[in-house]
């Protein structure tokens, strides 16, 4: 299927064309020149890739101990002399190449048999012996392009979906900058149509009370059945958003009822303010506002700050401002530690919160965020589904 290129770089090919060759899918673009120094050194030994070309790439890439083997759908560009490159004969879609082996499970009982790892962590396996395996593809080329086209309509569709969810997540942090007033500021760059009144500005102190938290550990919880559910610091760094919806997520249990006891005071509600007060970075003060909480004993836990407003707000204001940047840049002159960074309570008394005095605005302030929230997870969820679409069809397309 495939016979080696002996095509070497003639001269005519600078360092530049090196860095600027476009060699196909994203995957080619971040690994291609694994291992190459960034150099003057002379590029004239250097292997030309044509289009259709199909590369070995034979160093260790994360996830891929033994190489990848990729089809350039770019244009003509070169390689270092470590990758090895074929021409493929004239009845066979290039593109199948690639496909077949995009699953690890083939592509790994391809290569295994012939590589034997170097001293130099690079894949010592000669150009011809990469060919002298077998693989099983169709030999009719219209069914080649039929399996490339619908493998490349998925592909697209994954980057679509992808760069709509990375778009709209840019577009979210841009907002919770521009939506909220900057330090010294009593209105927002940025407004909804209608409110032109002053926000208004006090102390943590005089807008939420503190609760109390538990000091379970992740050992001390359980995944099955208990008497109250539990938020874990961690999880709020990590898993859950600005608004985080407990009839929606599975929470970790407590099973110790003497807590329900302990920590009555503490039950949370529809509104409160969970503050992670501990973090290996400045995440630390990320927090979750809870919401859909109906009869369920949920607890705030370890490392965590939980917060009940004195007044009232909208669903999802205070989650959203205490997460953005007109807050949270408060917080990191107020943090402490080196390798661990916290919080105290006592020093968040001091912070401001600002918010509009209009439920109304509050309310559309929390309803458009929410909005794009649904729109990542959207293109988020359908990004996975068609990962495993893809996946499917790959173990199920070739024998």
């Amino acid at each position: 299927l495939l016979y080696l290129s002996n095509e070497k770089n003639d001269g005519s090919y600078t360092r530049d064309d090196v860095l600027a060759a476009s060699l196909g899918t994203e995957l080619q673009k971040k690994h291609i020149y694994f291992g190459l120094r960034a150099t003057d050194e002379s590029v004239k030994n250097y292997k030309v890739v044509l289009p259709k070309d199909v590369i070995y790439t034979k160093s260790p890439i994360k996830g891929f101990p033994n190489g990848i083997i990729r089809t350039n759908k770019g244009e003509t560009g070169i390689v270092p002399t470590l990758y090895c490159v074929y021409h493929s004969i004239d009845t066979i879609n290039p593109s199948i190449i690639q496909a077949y082996f995009e699953s690890k499970e083939r592509l790994d009982a391809y290569l295994v048999p012939l590589v034997n790892i170097g001293a130099r962590n690079n894949v010592n396996i000669t150009d011809k012996e990469f060919i002298n395996g077998s693989i099983c593809i169709p030999k009719n080329e219209t069914e080649q392009n039929r399996i490339v086209d619908l493998l490349e309509k998925i592909s697209n569709l994954i980057t679509l979906h992808q760069r709509k969810c990375e778009e709209t997540k840019k577009l979210k942090k841009y907002m919770l900058q521009k939506m909220f007033p900057k330090n010294g500021e009593s209105v927002p760059e940025i407004r909804f149509a209608g409110f032109t009144d002053a926000w208004e500005q006090r102390k943590l102190r005089d807008i939420l009370i503190s609760l109390q938290n538990n000091t379970l550990s992740r050992a001390d919880l359980s995944d099955e059945a208990g008497v109250a559910k539990n938020i874990h610091y961690g999880d709020v760094l990590i898993k859950f958003g600005e608004v985080l919806d407990v009839s929606k997520v599975q929470l970790p249990m407590i099973s110790d009822e003497s807590v329900l006891t302990r920590y009555k005071a503490s039950f949370l509600q529809n509104g409160d303010v969970i503050v992670a007060d501990t973090a290996e970075d400045t995440t630390v003060g990320k927090c979750s506002e809870i919401a859909g909480l109906n009869n369920e004993i949920v607890l705030s836990g370890l490392h965590t700050i939980p917060y009940r407003p004195v007044e009232k707000f909208a669903s999802g204001y205070l989650g959203y401002y205490l997460n953005s940047s007109a807050y949270h840049n408060q917080l990191i002159p107020l943090m402490q530690g080196i390798k661990v960074t916290s919080i105290s309570k006592s020093a968040m008394q001091d912070t401001d919160i600002i918010y509009p005095k209009s439920k109304e605005e509050q309310v559309k302030i929390g309803c458009y965020f929410r909005s794009l929230d649904h729109l990542i997870t959207l293109h988020q969820r359908k990004c996975d589904e068609l990962k495993n679409m893809k996946q499917y069809m790959l173990q199920n397309m070739f024998v």
